[in-house]
């Protein structure tokens, strides 16, 4: 570990923003998510004022913003197939011709899902399984033109992400075999899902890429290195990966060549929760190849890495490239699970260039980081230059934007109760990605599974 000479205030008192002000703490490596991008050519430094009310108590939006209901689950898909699966999760926006949007969206059913994705002949995987993706085509104005299965057949299809390519990788978060849960092949594998034409990636396990409780992913542009996150909530906790395709961003159906697996060692440190200090970097990462990516008897993570060991964090859940460097969310971290220290979310930047792990923020309760909410999950890149950030804890559930400045504001908040009365609860959110133009905000509520369309002053 080396001494940050980076380290911005320990401390950005913020205005409101419809939430709770919110004390944060960042490193100047905060700056190098957003440098090269589109997004980060002089736009919006601030939030974008209070949420108003929904009077139809379904998503509070800050005024000029506007949502529409895309999809909900249960009702008609438009290709005919069946219903709109339940437990809507990860999702992407790609670009299609004509000024068309390809959406994307995960269906995180497990064995006892309400609504299970239809199987679909070419396209389902494992006919015991109830999980897999859905895919939506908007016109220019929103409007949903197709809806299909994508992918049928998976289970717990969580988070994922896009390719340098266009297509998806959509990632199973179970490490469930075939004859657990009614399950008639192995699970934890991730699949790549073309969203213009599903059959032509159809439902082909890279196995390759590990076996293990996947989460999220992020492809280095100029490498064709696939960074993986692995969400265990159970110590030994999970893993952060590379993947090195035997044809790096040789397009669509190239990973299934193969490749190796290896997973991240940070020398002396083997739990990424211990370090609370905001900018603490971390120089010589090690890559450690796994022993068995098949999991065939022991999963990775319970694997014999050698003497030194390999380094673990709790909850590993969104990953996205940005500038340079690969950045990845562990979304909390408690003591009483086993954890070496207590945080409610941490963001990590790895920068491959230099092999360096930089700790880029960190959310209470033990630092002078307090966030509104709680565990941020998936992330992406803003037209305002910053990120959005999914939360998925308890209370009222929010997508929040972060700035290039550090502030963190309120952009929506979930108003649908999966509750009662007396006991009100609010699904998460998932899946947050932008329009190809950056005009359109898509988000996923969990449950009720719904997705969104938000359109407003986004570059204001």
């Amino acid at each position: 570990m080396t001494a940050s000479g980076r380290s911005a205030t320990r401390r950005q008192v913020l205005a409101g923003t419809g939430a709770l002000g919110v004390g944060i703490a960042f490193s100047g490596a905060l700056s190098e998510l957003f440098s090269g991008t589109a997004a980060a050519q002089g736009l919006g430094h601030t939030g974008y004022g209070p949420l108003v009310p929904d009077p139809k108590d379904v998503l509070d939006l800050p005024e000029g913003f506007h949502y529409r209901i895309l999809s909900r689950e249960g009702d008609e898909l438009r290709s005919g197939e069946g219903k709109v699966p339940s437990n809507h999760d990860g999702m992407a926006a790609f670009p299609g011709r004509g000024g068309r949007v390809h959406l994307v969206r995960n269906h995180e059913n497990r064995a006892n899902g309400k609504v299970p994705v239809p199987a679909v002949e070419g396209l389902t995987y494992d006919p015991a399984g109830k999980g897999g993706c859905t895919a939506l085509t908007l016109d220019s104005r929103n409007r949903v033109r197709s809806e299909r299965v994508a992918i049928a057949g998976t289970a717990v299809n969580c988070a994922g992400g896009p390719t340098p390519w266009d297509t998806w990788l959509t990632c199973e978060e179970t490490e469930d075999k075939a004859g657990t849960n009614g399950y008639t092949k192995d699970h934890g594998f991730i699949f790549e899902v073309d969203p213009a034409d599903p059959h032509r990636t159809g439902a082909v396990p890279l196995t390759a890429m590990g076996r293990f409780a996947h989460e999220a992913i992020a492809v280095d542009p100029r490498r064709g290195v696939v960074y993986e996150t692995e969400d265990a909530f159970e110590k030994p906790f999970g893993l952060f990966y590379r993947f090195l395709p035997d044809r790096p961003l040789g397009g669509r159906g190239s990973l299934r060549a193969g490749g190796r697996l290896q997973a991240m060692r940070v020398p002396g440190v083997p739990d990424l929760s211990s370090i609370q200090d905001v900018g603490a970097e971390f120089d010589q990462i090690e890559w450690v190849d796994v022993p068995d990516p098949q999991a065939a008897q022991t999963p990775i993570r319970f694997q014999d890495f050698g003497r030194k060991g390999i380094t673990h964090a709790q909850k590993l859940e969104g990953c996205y490239w940005g500038g340079r460097s690969v950045y990845f969310v562990s979304s909390f971290a408690r003591r009483s699970d086993g954890s070496a220290a207590d945080h409610f979310g941490q963001v990590w930047r790895y920068d491959p260039e230099c092999r360096r792990l930089t700790l880029v923020i960190v959310f209470g309760p033990d630092t002078d980081v307090q966030m509104p909410g709680e565990s941020p999950d998936n992330i992406c890149l803003a037209p305002s230059g910053g990120l959005m950030v999914c939360e998925d804890g308890s209370g009222a559930q929010h997508v929040y934007g972060v700035t290039r400045r550090g502030e963190v504001y309120a952009m929506a908040r979930n108003r649908q109760n999966i509750g009662t009365p007396q006991q009100p609860e609010w699904g998460e959110f998932a899946g947050v990605a932008f329009s190809p133009d950056g005009d359109t905000m898509y988000v996923n509520c969990y449950a009720p599974g719904t997705t969104f369309a938000v359109t407003g002053p986004w570059r204001r």
